[in-house]
C-alpha cells in the first residue's frame, strides 16, 4: 500500500511540475506580453552553477530564440559576419541543422545590431524568420525550405538608418509585419505599411498603408507590431512615426490611433524603438529619449480606446511589462520604475538595478522579473509594490569576460534560455 501511495504522490508532483510548462513561440512569449506561467525557474546562476548546457554560436545577433517542444530556433550571422542563418537546436543542446537563408549583412551602430536582429516565430510545425535585408521565409522542423522571398524586391527598398529589426507576429495562420521607413531629407511622410501573408504559402493577404505626418528620422520605426487581446478578436498595433495605431487582423483597416507624444519643440530624431505592451485590458505605450509613457484602456472589442494617464519617463528601448495591475518600465540605463496600471501613479520611482545599457525586454515568471543588461548581467527583481533585488547573475568571468546580450530572455519547460553574442545558454535549477 505504501508503494502505491508513493507512486501516487510522485505522479501528482510530476503533474504539478509540468502543468504550467509551455512553449515560447515568439519574441514576447506565448501571450505576446513577456509573461510566463511557469514556476521553479532559476534565479541564481553562473558559468558553472545551474547551467544545463551552452552551445557556441557562429556570430553575434540580437534576435530572441523561440521554443516549440524540443526545438529551439534562432537567427544569426555566420562566422565571417556576412551570411544570414536560421539555426535549429534541440532542447538537449545539440544542433539539429543550420541553413543559410540569405547573403549580405548590415551592421548597425557598431555592436548594437545587424540584419539578424528580428526574432523568428513558430507554431510548433513550422518556423518563420525575417531578416533585415528583407528576406522573409518559412521552414519546417526538418530544415526544409517551404517558401522564401524578399520584401525589398517585392515592395521597394528599405530606407532606414540603423537597419530593419522588426519581428513578425503569427496569429491563426497569418503572419503580420510592420514596416516603417522613409527618406529623412524630404517632406515625404515615409513608406509605412502593415503586411499580412498566408503563413503556409507566403501569399499576400493584404498590405495596408499606414500614413503619418511624422518627419525626418521619426519615419524610421524600430519597434515590432504587437497583438492586444480583447474579449473578442485581438487587434494588432503598429508603433512608430509619432503614433500608435490599432488595426483589424482581417483586412488591416485602422480602428484608432493615439499621438501627441512629442515634446513642445519638435524633435526630428524622435524614433520609436521600444514596442508597446498589452495585458489585462491595458496598453502601455512607450515613446523614446526623454518622452512620456502613455497608459491606454481599450474597449471589449478593441475598436476604441481611452487615455488613462501619461508618465514623464519612458524605457526608450526595452518594452514595458504589465502584471497584476502594475506596470514595470526598465529604462535603457537599467533603472526600474513601477506604476499603477489604471492611474499611472508611481508605486516606486527610479530604482537602480545595474548601471549598463539595457536592450532586452523584461520577462516575468513566478513572481519575479528578469532584467538583462547589455554586458550579460541579469538582475532578478521581486514583482510587486516593494522593490527588492533577489539576485544578480553573470555568465562572464575572468577567462571569458564578454558575454554580451541584447536579446530577451526565454522561459520554456522549466528552463531559462539566454542568447549571448557567443553562446546559447540553458539555465535550469539542478
Amino acid at each position: 500500500m505504501k508503494s502505491c501511495l508513493n507512486f501516487a504522490m510522485f505522479a501528482s508532483l510530476l503533474t504539478c511540475s509540468t502543468v504550467h510548462a509551455e512553449d515560447w513561440p515568439s519574441w514576447r512569449g506565448p501571450r505576446h506580453n513577456g509573461i510566463s506561467t511557469e514556476a521553479g525557474i532559476a534565479t541564481k546562476w553562473s558559468r558553472t552553477e545551474n547551467v544545463a548546457w551552452k552551445v557556441p554560436l557562429p556570430g553575434p545577433a540580437g534576435a530572441t530564440p523561440v521554443v516549440a517542444g524540443d526545438h529551439i530556433f534562432l537567427t544569426s550571422v555566420d562566422e565571417a559576419g556576412q551570411n544570414l542563418l536560421l539555426i535549429c537546436i534541440g532542447t538537449d543542446g545539440k544542433e539539429l541543422w543550420s541553413k543559410e537563408v540569405a547573403q549580405g549583412n548590415l551592421v548597425a551602430r557598431g555592436d548594437e545590431g545587424n540584419s539578424a536582429s528580428p526574432s523568428p516565430v513558430t507554431d510548433g510545425k513550422h518556423v518563420w524568420a525575417f531578416f533585415g535585408d528583407g528576406t522573409l521565409c518559412c521552414y519546417d522542423f526538418d530544415g526544409k525550405e517551404i517558401w522564401k522571398y524578399n520584401l525589398q524586391k517585392k515592395y521597394g527598398e528599405f530606407d532606414i538608418q540603423f537597419g530593419m529589426p522588426t519581428s513578425p507576429v503569427l496569429y491563426n495562420g497569418v503572419l503580420y509585419l510592420q514596416i516603417m521607413h522613409g527618406n529623412m531629407r524630404t517632406a515625404d511622410p515615409g513608406v509605412s505599411y502593415l503586411l499580412a501573408v498566408d503563413a503556409k504559402t507566403g501569399k499576400e493577404l493584404f498590405k495596408t498603408d499606414r500614413p503619418s505626418d511624422g518627419g525626418y528620422e521619426t519615419k524610421h520605426g524600430y519597434a515590432s507590431a504587437m497583438l492586444a487581446f480583447t474579449e473578442k478578436e485581438p487587434i494588432i498595433m503598429m508603433h512608430g512615426a509619432d503614433y500608435i495605431s490599432a488595426h483589424s487582423l482581417k483586412d488591416g483597416h485602422e480602428f484608432w490611433r493615439a499621438g501627441n507624444f512629442q515634446p513642445v519643440e519638435y524633435d526630428k530624431f524622435w524614433r520609436f524603438v521600444s514596442s508597446p505592451s498589452a495585458n489585462e485590458g491595458y496598453i502601455v505605450v512607450p515613446t523614446c529619449k526623454k518622452g512620456p509613457t502613455i497608459g491606454l484602456k481599450i474597449s471589449q472589442d478593441g475598436s476604441e480606446y481611452s487615455e488613462l494617464w501619461r508618465y514623464d519617463k519612458t524605457p526608450d528601448v526595452p518594452s514595458p511589462l504589465i502584471k497584476d495591475g502594475l506596470v514595470y518600465l526598465c529604462k535603457e540605463d537599467g533603472n526600474l520604475v513601477c506604476l499603477e496600471a489604471d492611474t499611472g501613479i508611481e508605486v516606486y520611482g527610479l530604482q537602480r538595478t545595474h548601471r549598463q545599457r539595457h536592450r532586452a525586454s523584461p520577462v516575468y515568471a513566478d513572481g519575479k522579473i528578469y532584467l538583462t543588461a547589455r554586458d550579460g548581467l541579469v538582475t532578478v527583481v521581486k514583482a510587486g509594490k516593494e522593490f527588492e533585488i533577489l539576485a544578480q547573475n553573470t555568465l562572464a568571468d575572468d577567462s571569458d569576460p564578454d558575454e554580451s546580450i541584447s536579446s530577451s530572455p526565454v522561459i520554456s519547460n522549466g528552463t531559462l534560455y539566454l542568447r549571448s553574442y557567443d553562446h546559447l545558454w540553458a539555465i535550469r535549477e539542478k
